[in-house]
C-alpha cells in the first residue's frame, strides 16, 4: 500500500483487549502510535462481536461505550484468561469477523493485538501458517496461550509468523510467565520485556525496539 505521495505504507489491523472496543483501543494505543509516528503506518480498528453483559461489567454503558470480547470462557458470558475451560463461546463469530475485515479492509501487512486480542492473534498467526490469513508480522502485547481446550489444536506446531512479544514484569492481569509460555511456541520471536504492568509500554527504550522491528518490514515493501 502507498500514500498519496507514493510512499509505501504498512497497514496494521489492531485487535483490542477484553472489555474494550474500537474507540478504547484507539485511545490506549495513542502513546504507541506516537512512538512509531516516523514510520509510514496506517492503523485499522475493529470491535469484537460479543458484547459483555451489563450484569458482568456492573455498569450501564452507552452504545458508544460497549465493552466487548472475542470469546467467553463460561456459560454466563464471562471470561477468565487463565482458567482452563472447554468453552470458547463466540469465538467462531469473532473469527468470521476477522475474515470479513481482511476481505473488506485488507490487505494488511501486520496485526497488533493486546491481552485477549493478542491471545486471539496467536491463533490467527497459527491460521496464517495454514494459509487462511496473509500478513507479514504480528505484535502481541500482554498475550497468553488460550486456555480453551478447543484451541489446543492451534498450538500443536511451532508458529512461524514473525512476531514481537511485549510483556511486563509487574502485569497482574496476565503474569509474564504466561506471555513467556506463549512466546516459546513461536519460531525466533522478538522479545520486549518491560518493567511495567498490563498496558502498551511506550518509553524511549520500547520505542527503539518497536522501530527496529517495524523498519524491517517497511524496508521490505
Amino acid at each position: 500500500m502507498a500514500d498519496a505521495l507514493g510512499k509505501k505504507v504498512l497497514k496494521i489491523l489492531c485487535i483490542h483487549g477484553y472489555r474494550q472496543n474500537t474507540n478504547t483501543c484507539r485511545e490506549k494505543l495513542g502513546a504507541f502510535r506516537k512512538c512509531v509516528k516516523k514510520l509510514p503506518l496506517e492503523f485499522v480498528y475493529t470491535t469484537a462481536p460479543n458484547r459483555i453483559p451489563r450484569t458482568i461489567t456492573g455498569e450501564i454503558a452507552s452504545p458508544e461505550e460497549n465493552e466487548c470480547g472475542w470469546w467467553f470462557s463460561s456459560p454466563d458470558d464471562s471470561y477468565d484468561p487463565l482458567a482452563p475451560t472447554e468453552l470458547c463461546k463466540g469465538f467462531e463469530d469473532s473469527l468470521e469477523l476477522i475474515k470479513k475485515t481482511f476481505k473488506e479492509q485488507g490487505p494488511f501487512d501486520g496485526v497488533f493485538g493486546f491481552s485477549q486480542g493478542a491471545s486471539f492473534l496467536s491463533i490467527i498467526c497459527a491460521l496464517r501458517d495454514q494459509g487462511l490469513f496473509h500478513f507479514d508480522f504480528a505484535i502481541l502485547v500482554a498475550s497468553f496461550k488460550s486456555r480453551s481446550s478447543a484451541h489446543d489444536v492451534y498450538y500443536q506446531k511451532p508458529i512461524t509468523c514473525p512476531t514481537l512479544h511485549v510483556y511486563g514484569d509487574t502485569d497482574k492481569v496476565i503474569p509474564k510467565e504466561n506471555s513467556e509460555e506463549l512466546a516459546k511456541l513461536f519460531v525466533d520471536p522478538v522479545i520486549l520485556n518491560h518493567a511495567g504492568g498490563h498496558f502498551v509500554p511506550a518509553s524511549s527504550a520500547q520505542k527503539k525496539v518497536y522501530l527496529e522491528f517495524l523498519e524491517k518490514f517497511v524496508s521490505a515493501k
